[in-house]
Parts: C-alpha cells; sequence; structure tokens
C-alpha cells in the first residue's frame, strides 16, 4: 500500500487552508446559514451604505441649475423613500412566493417564461459585478476624503479590499457575516448619531470645509421636470442592494422565509431613516459639490467637527463600504447556482466546495470586479451611471412578475397587492428609461451591450446543453453495458521504483500490458541507452513486455500516438495508456517531475478512441 501521508501538503495548500478553514460536512453547513441580524451585514450592507452616494447623485445632478435648485433634495428623497417602501413590501412578497432565492430571475421565470427571465439574469450579474466595484471604490472614496494623501493609491486599495471579501467568503457567508457584524453595527450607530446630532445641535456649522466649491456660480441648466427626473433616477441609485435579501433565502437559517422577511423589514427601516436625515441636513445647510470631499463627508464635519468622532465613523464608512461588497458575494453564487440548475450556465457553478459555498460563482465574481475596478481607476461616479439600470431593470421586472403572479394566484386582497406592485413596476420602468436616455453616452452604453451579450451567452450554453442532452439520451434508460478487452501501455524512461508501481497498476487493470521507451534514430548514446534498458528489463522480467520506438525527430509523443494507432488497426478493446508521475511532499518540486505527463496528456486529450489516466506515487525527499 503505498504512503499517501504527503498528498496535498506543501507550503501554498497549507497557507490556502488556512486561510478558508478546514472543510465542512453537509451537516455543518447549517453553521454558516445566517440569522437576521447578521442578515444586515451579509446581505444588507450594499443597500444601507448607499446613504454615501445616493444623495450625492442627486446633488450633482441639482447642482447643475445653481444653488437655488438644491432644495428639491429633500422632496426627491422622499419620493425614493416611498419607492423604497414599495419595494421593501414586494421583496418580501417575493421571499413568501419564491423561497428558493434567485429574486427577479425567480419571479420572471414563473411568471414570464425563459426569455424574460434571462433578461433578469443578465441584469442581475451585471448589478452584482458593479455593485462591488461601487461598493469598494466608494469605501476608498470616503477613506480618501478623510486622508487625502492616499488618492494616489486608490486602485490597489480596491484590489487589496477586493481580495480580502472574497477570502471571506470562501470561507463561508455565517463566518463573514459575524465578521462584519461589529462594523456594520458602528455604522448603523454612529451615523445616526451623526444625524441626530446634526438636526438637533450640529457641533462644527461654521467652520471651514476643506476642497473648492464645485458649484456653479451661473446655472447651466434650468430646473424642469426632466432634470428632476434625472436627479430622481440617479438618487435611485440609493435603492440599490434591496433584492439582495430576496435572492438569498436559502442562506437563512430555519424558518427561512420569516428571517428573511424580518431582514428585509429591518433594511427598509434603517435606509429610509438615513436618507432622510441626510436629506434634510443637506437642505438645511445647502449642502455641494465640493472637491475632494463627499457629500456625506461634508455633513459629517459639519455635525460633529473634523474630530474622533468623525474620522471614527468615517474609518468604518469606508470599511463597511468596501464590505458591502459581500452583498453581492452572497447573491450572486445562488443565482448563477439556478442557471446552472436551469443549464444556462456550467454545471460547475451548481457545485458547493470544501466550504459549503458555491466558489466558483464566489471566483467569477471576484476576476469581473477586479476587471472593471482597474478599467474606471476606482472613480465612483463614472460607475453611477452604469449601476442602476441592471438594479432597475430587476426591479421592474419582479415588480410586474407579482402583478401575474397576483392575478394568477387571486389570493385575499390580491388587487390591493396587485396595485402596489404595478406602481412600483411603473416608477422604476421610468427610472430606468430616464437613465437610458440621460446617461447612455456617459457609459451606461456598456449595460446596454452587456446586458444581451450575457443573455446570448446563456442561450448559447443552453443549446449545447440540449444538443448534448440528446446525444448521449440523457433521462432514457440504456441498454446493458459492454465489456471489452483492454491493453495498457506505460510509457517508461527507465527502471526506477516509479515503473514497478506503474507496472502494478496496470496490471490490476488488465493483463494485457505494454511498456514503450522513445529513443532517437541518430543519437548513438540514446541507442545504447535503450539496449542498456532492454537487458535491464529482461533480466527484472516485470512479466511486461517492453517496446523500444525509434524516432528521428525530438518528439516523445508522436511515436507513442503512432504506436498506438498500429495498436488500433489490430486491437478492437479499449486503449488506456497510464502515465507514471511523481507527486512530491511539497508542492515547489512538482514542476521539477512529470514533464513527460504534460507532453502525452496535451499530445491525447483529444482522441476519443484512447482513455488517459496518470497513476502518481508519493515520494518523501530527505532533507537536505
Amino acid at each position: 500500500m503505498p504512503d499517501r501521508r504527503f498528498r496535498g501538503q506543501g507550503v501554498v495548500p497549507s497557507v490556502w487552508r488556512f486561510l478558508i478553514g478546514p472543510p465542512l460536512r453537509v451537516r455543518e453547513a447549517s453553521k454558516e446559514q445566517i440569522t437576521p441580524v447578521e442578515g444586515l451585514s451579509a446581505l444588507s450592507l450594499d443597500a444601507l451604505t448607499s446613504v454615501a452616494y445616493g444623495p450625492e447623485a442627486i446633488i450633482v445632478v441639482l447642482a447643475v441649475a445653481g444653488a437655488g435648485a438644491l432644495h428639491l433634495i429633500l422632496p426627491i428623497t422622499v419620493t425614493i423613500v416611498a419607492l423604497l417602501a414599495i419595494l421593501v413590501f414586494s421583496y418580501r412578497q417575493v421571499i413568501d412566493a419564491y423561497p428558493g432565492g434567485g429574486g427577479a430571475y425567480a419571479v420572471s421565470r414563473a411568471n414570464f417564461g425563459a426569455g424574460v427571465s434571462l433578461l433578469a439574469a443578465a441584469a442581475l450579474v451585471v448589478d452584482y459585478t458593479l455593485t462591488v466595484a461601487v461598493s469598494i471604490t466608494a469605501g476608498v472614496g470616503a477613506l480618501t476624503s478623510a486622508f487625502p494623501g492616499l488618492s494616489s493609491a486608490t486602485v490597489p486599495i480596491c484590489l487589496g479590499i477586493l481580495a480580502v471579501v472574497t477570502v471571506l467568503n470562501l470561507r463561508g457567508l455565517g463566518e463573514t457575516a459575524r465578521a462584519f457584524l461589529l462594523p456594520t453595527m458602528v455604522f448603523i450607530v454612529g451615523l445616526l448619531a451623526i444625524i441626530c446630532t446634526g438636526l438637533v445641535h450640529p457641533l462644527a456649522l461654521h467652520a471651514p470645509q476643506p476642497g473648492r466649491p464645485l458649484l456653479a456660480t451661473r446655472a447651466l441648466e434650468t430646473v424642469s421636470v426632466l432634470l428632476v427626473l434625472k436627479a430622481f433616477s440617479a438618487g435611485c441609485s440609493a435603492l440599490t442592494g434591496v433584492e439582495a435579501i430576496a435572492n438569498g433565502v436559502p442562506l437563512f437559517r430555519q424558518p427561512r422565509t420569516v428571517r428573511a422577511k424580518r431582514t428585509e423589514l429591518m433594511l427598509g427601516g434603517i435606509l429610509g431613516t438615513m436618507l432622510l436625515g441626510l436629506a434634510v441636513l443637506a437642505r438645511r445647510w445647502n449642502i455641494g459639490p465640493r472637491s475632494g470631499q463627499t457629500a456625506l463627508s461634508q455633513i459629517m464635519a459639519i455635525a460633529v467637527g473634523r474630530h474622533w468622532a468623525y474620522y471614527l465613523v468615517s474609518l468604518t464608512i469606508t470599511l463597511v463600504l468596501a464590505l458591502a461588497a459581500n452583498t453581492s458575494f452572497g447573491g450572486l453564487p445562488v443565482l448563477a447556482s439556478l442557471l446552472a440548475r436551469d443549464n444556462y450556465l456550467p454545471h460547475l457553478f451548481s457545485l458547493r466546495g470544501d466550504r459549503q459555498v458555491f466558489a466558483n460563482g464566489i471566483w467569477a465574481l471576484a476576476i469581473l470586479s477586479g476587471a472593471l475596478l482597474v478599467a474606471v481607476g476606482g472613480n465612483t461616479l463614472s460607475l453611477i451611471p452604469l449601476f442602476a439600470i441592471g438594479v432597475f431593470t430587476g426591479f421592474t421586472l419582479s415588480q410586474a412578475g407579482l402583478v401575474v403572479h397576483w392575478w394568477r394566484a387571486r389570493p385575499p386582497r390580491w388587487r390591493h397587492r396587485a396595485a402596489i406592485n404595478g406602481l412600483g413596476a411603473i416608477v422604476t420602468a421610468v427610472a430606468t428609461a430616464v437613465f437610458l436616455a440621460t446617461k447612455f453616452t456617459e457609459g451606461a452604453w456598456v449595460v446596454v451591450l452587456a446586458v444581451p451579450a450575457f443573455i446570448a451567452l446563456f442561450v448559447r450554453i443552453h443549446a449545447y446543453y440540449d444538443r448534448s442532452a440528446r446525444a448521449i439520451e440523457l433521462g432514457h434508460v440504456p441498454g446493458k453495458p459492454q465489456t471489452k478487452r483492454t491493453v495498457v501501455v506505460i510509457p517508461v524512461t527507465g527502471l526506477s521504483r516509479l515503473t514497478q508501481y506503474a507496472i502494478g497498476e496496470a496490471l490490476s487493470i488488465s493483463q494485457e500490458v505494454v511498456a514503450v521507451n522513445v529513443v532517437l534514430d541518430d543519437a548513438d548514446q540514446s541507442a545504447e541507452q535503450a539496449g542498456d534498458l532492454q537487458e535491464q528489463w529482461a533480466r527484472w522480467n516485470p512479466g511486461v513486455p517492453l517496446r523500444v520506438l525509434s524516432t528521428e525527430f525530438s518528439s516523445v509523443a508522436g511515436p507513442i500516438a503512432r504506436f498506438i494507432d498500429e495498436l488500433r488497426e489490430r486491437y478492437d478493446g479499449q486503449i488506456v495508456v497510464l502515465i507514471p508521475v511523481v507527486l512530491p511532499d511539497r508542492l515547489r518540486y512538482s514542476f521539477l517531475h512529470n514533464h513527460l505527463d504534460l507532453v502525452l496528456t496535451s499530445a491525447l486529450r483529444t482522441r476519443a478512441d484512447v482513455v488517459v489516466a496518470r497513476v502518481p506515487m508519493p515520494i518523501q525527499l530527505e532533507s537536505g
């Protein structure tokens, strides 16, 4: 019996296992399920922290009409909070009706069919990717507002935060939620305390603010219905993440729907209070755009002054904004698993890793969002035009899908519910249309191209799976399995314990085994070595013939492939190429071995008439 104590060990695997933790059994998966309070840190940070850029997006739009238009932030925010209430009500119903998760995708698939559901899925994928990028860039933006000297390192800081969040999610959502719980509570309590201080008695009302005002001295645009609609649509970016709880219902502990609905309600109450409080203060203090300062930073500085409270909450906001990317890491892997289950994504997205998480979905999201962070240079405002379109497309489809759901099911008070969802669908559709019309040339065209591209990808993958299912007659009862004679071909380079081990494994598969060795025709030394090998083989007599293959070229794979062709001409059974490989006790030594394996596997992997397998032998090296 071979010694397997050293399999999988090494510095890199050990460090990686330390980072993500030991494997979890299926029955231990409940440890990674979350409670309603943990749901705030795991699935709600995106929505909660949108107060850092939602109000500012309104101010930036209104500022083009001059200081006289800034007072409109309050009525616009009140309208947004009313829409928030509709969305919270709607997604609580989604949780009840579709407890399997998936949000807008699940609702659209059940009520509109596959075509519309793919639009919802593509919009959600874009939304989740942008959510990660926007959250991290907004967090770093808050950090550089408090510490301007860090501005030059924006992109490296963004990528570092993304790496930390990715590793934490690979450990499991439960551990991530508990790790994020303290900063989440500090953020909520701290910001609410600052808002209350500003409303009751601001501590630095007349203190000078850093940076220079960016408000135009002369209005560049008049206050119009279109301007108000643009400001409303921009401010609706504060509603992103409201759907994440409904998308991730399977992540909660039992009873899942009750806990998820409770989290959704807490999210709506806290977010609505923050938005209204910040809007009142922005209106009262006439907050406008300022160089190097976010609107939230200005409000906090006036409310409590640039002292320890300001810096504590600023650092906390930076942290939770960055951690708000976790919302997407909780939602997209679940969505990807549902798409994979429905054959719209590769099935590997439906597989759970050692930590009972959909690790492939986590990696895919990290790669997509990392590329986006580099592309925009860590700039939040350049992402906002792209951000809300995918979000509000999902909002609109889920609201409209619920209208159809109530019309079909017709439970008590179904007309009342359908009316609320219908209103929400109309408002979010208007916001989506305004975003497309006003932000198309500012970058929204990227989403307009990305969503159809994802839909096309989903359709192509689904079509392939359909064709392959027909080809292998998936779901049909097949005939009786047919056995075949098997010949095993073992490539060898010399006599060793590895050769002995490989032949033993081959003889356990079949008694028809042949070893092959490749030599160069015009190299006397190679020919001599081949003769020595044949003589040693005859003395050893392992019960397996040795075939020496000569070639005029330096390729080892070519002669073995031709030998297999010769076998195939006179042998209609199964041919197995069994490649001996060394498994060293340290991962860093792996590249020093098994080059024959790499060459042969590459050359034979496309041949359907050959089974290529590896027989690994672990070895322990002496220290030295």
